[in-house]
């Protein structure tokens, strides 16, 4: 079998991600459209990963997070996305690289992405405090879609949604 020289396994991963980046930064600029809302499900642990040691805690190895209504700041770099989510009524600033993304669900449209993070580096991450309240007032949602569902989310491969795997790409 010959070797791949190209990675032709590493260039669709990032080219997955970049999709992610970009859904990522549409909702940053001009909000949700629509029925549109993201489950995101990360490893914890992973380099550059920086939540509170309360919810690190009570998520030691991965977390799901929902962006759909009441979430603020979302800032979207090259290399991760910043947002703040409330959890139990308490504000929280998350930091997630995107090497830390083990899957990406949008299930208003059944769109689903699922990333192989065997390779991320697993440090003790970097504890944030809590994050001061947003800056603007948050609209009510109704009780069953609010933000604090994060964390006890539907687990993001139900539903009929057609996840990408790249372990499907790779040689066996």
């Amino acid at each position: 079998m010959a070797t791949d020289h190209i990675r032709y396994d590493v260039l669709a991963r990032d080219a997955l991600r970049g999709v992610l980046r970009k859904v990522l930064t549409d909702a940053a600029s001009h909000g949700l459209p629509g029925e549109h809302h993201f489950f995101i499900t990360f490893v914890s642990k992973a380099e550059g990963v920086k939540i509170s040691p309360r919810l690190l805690a009570q998520y030691p190895e991965e977390m799901t997070i929902i962006l759909q209504h009441q979430f603020w700041d979302l800032t979207v770099l090259e290399d991760r996305f910043e947002v703040g989510l409330s959890f139990g009524g308490i504000p929280e600033r998350l930091i997630v690289p995107f090497s830390a993304i083990k899957s990406f669900l949008d299930p208003s449209v059944k769109f689903g992405l699922q990333f192989d993070t065997s390779d991320v580096a697993e440090d003790a991450p970097e504890t944030l405090p809590a994050a001061p309240a947003p800056s603007a007032i948050a609209v009510p949602a109704p009780a069953s879609e609010t933000a604090e569902t994060a964390e006890e989310p539907t687990p993001p491969n139900q539903g009929g949604a057609e996840v990408v795997r790249l372990d499907r790409f790779r040689k066996k």
